[in-house]
């Protein structure tokens, strides 16, 4: 069952596998559901949580990467609504997957 207010059908949840090469940066984006960052392997990630207003706010970082020692979490979770954006960290690509809960749907994504 979906919580109250989404429009239509949605998978329970969805996964995405991909890399993050050095350099690149998310755009500030937000889904309506819970999104899970998993780590794999390579450079860690920092996602810049941006709170669940309009618009993002002043970023929050997260590590998602190996080294708990140093702060890293190797898996991490993204409230629903909130503003996001990620980058690997260093001069290495970064392995990662997203779980979206309930599954992605273009209908609950916004871009800043």
């Amino acid at each position: 069952m979906l919580p109250a207010g989404y429009t239509g059908d949605r998978a329970a949840g969805t996964a995405i596998y991909f890399v993050l090469m050095p350099g690149e940066q998310s755009a500030w984006h937000t889904v309506r559901g819970t999104e899970i960052w998993l780590h794999h392997r390579g450079a860690p990630v920092q996602l810049d949580l941006g709170g669940d207003g309009d618009a993002p706010g002043d970023p929050t970082p997260l590590m998602v990467g190996p080294d708990i020692a140093a702060g890293h979490q190797p898996q991490a979770l993204v409230p629903p609504g909130v503003w996001q954006r990620a980058r690997p960290i260093g001069d290495e690509a970064a392995l990662v997957s997203c779980i979206v809960v309930p599954g992605f749907d273009f209908a609950d994504f916004r871009l800043a």
